[in-house]
């Protein structure tokens, strides 16, 4: 019964969430195109699917995806998991579980992405195959493994997130300069691609989890911050993915140009 009232409660929020956007579709379609609104029926359909959907995920996230997460990071930073032997004091080497458990969660989730896998395949067909989906896939998941699990170890040192996030556009910044030109726009999308439906619960649920369980630790200033480090390293990896493809490419003509001659 309690998970009925909370299924209509969200219903009625996503409905208010959504309606704006056909509002301004509808408008634009009627006073500024001066037309009528094709296929209504299908529209309407799609609209209720729309709003189905995301409240079953919505209540979703709340019932499973956001407790998995807190749970995973209060097991992962317990003292009795990490020091057996009774050790009163932790360092940040004694948190390599967690630092692994975010890495595999920020790829797994990011391979799962709808949004990164509808990019990946029409970057593949757009670019003739040039460019393969399951290699843009891989790229960005390791970005994000690599953001994820950098930003978990930010919360267990304390580290500061603007200086990281610094350096890492520091980083980007200079791959720009050598990546391939074509490359390029798709790797700076790649960020906020992954910022999507998938990612984003579980990757906060598990910073707040974390930012929770260690002492001295704040779940709003230490918690967050995970999604801005798992969105810039993404632009880093498909870059980095490009040069490693061109190098491996000019390798390959100039062994064919000296076996030629």
């Amino acid at each position: 019964m309690a998970t009925l009232i909370e299924l209509t409660d969200t219903l009625w929020t996503t409905v208010l969430d959504v309606a704006p956007i056909l509002l301004v579709l509808v408008l634009f379609q009627v006073l500024v195109l001066r037309q009528r609104v094709p296929h209504l029926r299908r529209m309407v359909l799609g609209f209720v699917y729309v709003v189905l959907g995301l409240d079953l995920f919505l209540v979703g996230l709340e019932m499973a995806l956001f407790p998995l997460g807190d749970i995973m990071a209060r097991q992962l930073t317990d003292p009795a998991f990490l020091r057996p032997d009774g050790l009163a004091v932790l360092g940040w080497r004694d948190y390599l579980w967690v630092y692994a458990f975010a890495a595999a969660i920020g790829f797994s989730t990011t391979i799962a992405e709808p949004a990164l896998i509808a990019v990946s395949l029409k970057v593949s067909e757009v670019s003739g195959g040039s460019v393969r989906s399951w290699g843009l896939r891989l790229a960005v998941a390791a970005g994000v493994a690599i953001g994820v699990s950098l930003g978990a170890l930010r919360i267990v040192t304390g580290w500061s997130l603007p200086l990281l996030i610094v350096i890492g556009y520091v980083v980007v910044i200079l791959q720009t300069v050598f990546a391939p030109r074509q490359i390029i726009p798709l790797a700076y999308d790649s960020g906020g691609v992954t910022t999507s439906t998938v990612t984003v619960p579980l990757v906060t649920a598990l910073g707040l989890g974390l930012a929770s369980s260690i002492p001295g630790r704040s779940p709003l200033i230490d918690g967050f911050g995970l999604i801005a480090l798992a969105s810039l390293f993404p632009m880093i990896t498909v870059m980095g993915y490009a040069q490693v493809g061109d190098m491996v490419a000019r390798r390959a003509a100039r062994r064919k140009a000296r076996e030629e001659s």
